[in-house]
């Protein structure tokens, strides 16, 4: 096994930042419950608070409006309920409108009826129909005179496609409609931004912007509730999440919020090389290489990619123990592949979405490591392709 290790799967969870380990760590110092009213109980509080405010600066919302969760599958299935509305509408939510490629929280941990769940497509790049879901609500809009939530990611966390949601906040808004944005693979990469986007609440999660595990929010405009709340207790979070608060996760998380803000152009620019750098080297690798979702608007810290005919799991395996440490997106779950949901989505054929692979970086990845990454690319390859050649020669 190689001695040196390249850590390249920030989508899935990025390296705790040593900035926020230290305001971890300070946090575990706090004693006290943050509902209690002694002194204990107010500093605790108090760093919750200020991580309220950092949170909110990111999404660009008032801190009244975050509330924390455990991460952010929580935050997703919270909000996706019909119970969540806009005041002063009372328009009923009758429909649950989610992309083609979103992450397993939004397409299996909807709260509505599972006959008014339905999937919008998306092209081969990735990009949702704003067509559809403009026919879809009108049509319902004329049967019932109800609307829909409509779920998207901000960006997917396989392809790292960026979805074009101002287009789809504008008809989702024409119909009455509300728009849940997924912003768990933007925040830190994209600069997330509710009122441009015209999302009426987001979701976020601190592990992947370089926080702790265990810890992401649900962020609402002015006027949107939900009113059928998931952890029901106590009266944390404004009533919103019962339990007590993970006071050190929560300050770890807010100190990653202003990292991720203050350094998202740098941040963009050193990732955005990397990505183009790296996808260079690969078509020398292999010039039939294909990259999902390049004719998009991408996240500028992922690359997906396949070369027809070889598998992710031999390649993930042998790039392993070459020290790289990469994935096959969330498709990847509990150590199993298994086919993209999202590039069978797109209309891949198999035999490429088989050995789609993700590279993704940040704020702690080098030129160095997308050449290791090369050189291992290269070698695993070659050895799998001469591999093929004689077994057809045989």
């Amino acid at each position: 096994m190689a001695g040196m290790r390249h850590y390249l799967d920030y989508n899935a969870s990025a390296p705790l930042r040593p900035a926020v380990r230290e305001v971890v760590l300070r946090a575990f110092e706090e004693v006290g419950n943050p509902s209690s009213v002694h002194a204990e109980g107010r500093r605790a509080h108090a760093l919750i608070e200020a991580a309220r405010e950092e949170v909110a600066a990111l999404a660009g919302a008032r801190p009244r409006d975050v509330v924390f969760t455990s991460g952010g599958s929580e935050a997703n299935n919270t909000v996706m309920t019909p119970s969540l509305r806009r005041e002063p509408s009372f328009t009923t939510l009758a429909l649950h409108l989610m992309g083609a490629g979103e992450h397993a929280s939004v397409l299996s941990g909807s709260r509505f009826p599972e006959n008014a769940r339905e999937t919008i497509p998306i092209d081969g790049n990735g990009v949702v129909d704003i067509d559809f879901i403009d026919a879809r609500l009108r049509r319902l809009a004329n049967e019932s005179g109800a609307t829909a939530l409509v779920s998207l990611q901000a960006a997917n966390s396989e392809t790292g496609v960026v979805q074009p949601l101002a287009g789809v906040a504008e008809v989702v808004h024409r119909h009455g409609g509300l728009l849940h944005v997924d912003a768990v693979q933007a925040a830190g990469k994209l600069s997330v931004d509710m009122a441009a986007w015209g999302a009426d609440v987001i979701t976020l999660s601190a592990h992947k912007i370089g926080g702790p595990k265990g810890v992401g929010a649900f962020v609402t405009r002015p006027g949107v509730e939900v009113r059928e709340r998931l952890v029901r207790g106590g009266g944390q979070e404004g009533g919103y999440r019962a339990g007590t608060e993970n006071v050190a996760g929560i300050a770890g998380f807010g100190k990653a919020c202003t990292l991720a803000r203050d350094e998202l152009a740098d941040y963009a620019a050193l990732t955005g090389a990397l990505r183009d750098g790296l996808e260079a080297r690969l078509r020398l690798v292999e010039p039939g290489v294909v990259v999902f979702g390049a004719g998009a608007s991408r996240l500028p810290n992922t690359s997906a990619f396949a070369i027809d005919g070889l598998k992710a799991e031999t390649l993930l395996m042998m790039l392993d123990l070459e020290g790289m440490a990469v994935s096959s997106g969330s498709a990847c779950s509990s150590g199993k592949v298994r086919r993209s949901h999202v590039l069978t989505a797109m209309g891949i054929a198999p035999s490429l979405a088989e050995g789609a692979l993700r590279v993704s970086f940040g704020w702690g990845s080098t030129e160095a490591d997308m050449e290791s990454f090369a050189t291992a690319f290269r070698k695993v390859v070659g050895a799998l392709i001469s591999r093929r050649k004689g077994l057809n020669a045989a």
